[in-house]
């Protein structure tokens, strides 16, 4: 990569931290302005526009961002199930941990999900998606692999991300003790949610056990 390729990586890169650290509990993506991610990040307001079109097209690249912490959030979570044994265990840590280190990219999924820009909506719906469809293939896995079928992996695997996003949004702020008391609480309700599904199973394959 030549010098100045690299350079226009590196002030890509400046201006997606720039919007990034500007965002808070009170503050959303569609509240900054142009001329201030250009200052934080240390460049003129008309250098922005060799990088992005608008700063629309910055907050659906950290859109995209957001998707690919996501997706390894999911490998990482898969390799410590595969070492320790729990799941859920394991997965709520490692979404934990992910929110310690990724907050404000979580806060613009959060905010944008449900703003009034469709285009971000979309975006943010077609990420949620494939989090969710990877979290069904993974339930599918280890349901076969434990042998106790669930019923329907796709709309256990949507319960369980609305509520780890609910616990999400609100462990964001919270204080250490209060964080611990929502990862217990997060862990039960999706055991509840996977042992209701396992014995929706055996419901619809034997009428007995109705």
């Amino acid at each position: 990569m030549s010098a100045r390729a690299e350079q226009k990586l590196k002030t890509r890169r400046a201006l997606m931290d720039a919007a990034l650290a500007q965002l808070s509990a009170d503050r959303g993506f569609s509240s900054l302005s142009l001329r201030e991610v250009a200052r934080e990040a240390g460049i003129a307001p008309t250098s922005f526009y060799r990088h992005f079109a608008e700063l629309d097209e910055l907050g659906l690249a950290l859109v995209d961002e957001s998707g690919l912490a996501l997706r390894q959030l999911m490998r990482q979570a898969r390799k410590r199930i595969a070492r320790n044994g729990s799941a859920i265990n394991t997965s709520v840590e490692t979404f934990m941990e992910y929110l310690g280190n990724n907050a404000n990219l979580f806060r613009l999924l959060l905010r944008e999900r449900t703003g009034v820009s469709k285009t971000f909506r979309t975006a943010i719906q077609a990420e949620i998606d494939h989090f969710v469809t990877e979290l069904a293939d993974d339930l599918r896995r280890f349901a076969d692999e434990q042998q106790k079928p669930l019923y329907d992996a796709r709309l256990v695997a949507e319960a369980m991300v609305t509520l780890v996003f609910n616990h999400g949004a609100e462990a964001l702020d919270a204080s250490a003790k209060h964080r611990e008391v929502l990862k217990a609480k997060l862990k039960t309700e999706l055991r509840m949610i996977l042992v209701g599904a396992q014995t929706l199973a055996k419901y619809a394959t034997d009428p007995s056990q109705r």
